[in-house]
């Protein structure tokens, strides 16, 4: 006898909350993004509801979102150059120690040792 078949409703199945806020956030989310697919799909939407998706589509919302990835990344790379900066400055340093040290100069003392 052949096995019965199962009717799996895509979608619909619980699942278990997330571990993590961003995690929960994101479920939340996608449940609110399906139903309001649901209500848009059956002509129940909310005139909020239909703008709302109206704006994320239009023109000026993708460059918008993509004026803020270039602020991102142009702040990213101020942080990289502070930090290199940074590095540089410790680099002149030691090497201003070491020629000093060449030249028979005592370094100069270290006070993080004393505590």
């Amino acid at each position: 006898m052949p096995a019965r078949k199962r009717k799996v409703k895509l979608g619909k199945t619980p699942r278990r909350p997330a571990t993590t806020p961003e995690g929960r956030e994101h479920q939340l989310v996608s449940q609110a993004v399906d139903l309001a697919e649901q209500q848009i799909r059956s002509g129940t939407a909310s005139s909020q509801v239909i703008t709302h998706f109206l704006k994320l589509g239009s023109t000026r919302e993708r460059l918008e979102q993509e004026r803020l990835e270039h602020e991102n990344e142009l702040t990213r790379v101020k942080i990289d150059a502070l930090e290199s900066q940074k590095r540089v400055e410790e680099l002149y340093m030691e090497a201003l120690t070491a020629m000093r040290s060449y030249a028979g100069e005592l370094p100069p003392p270290d006070f993080d040792d004393e505590a």
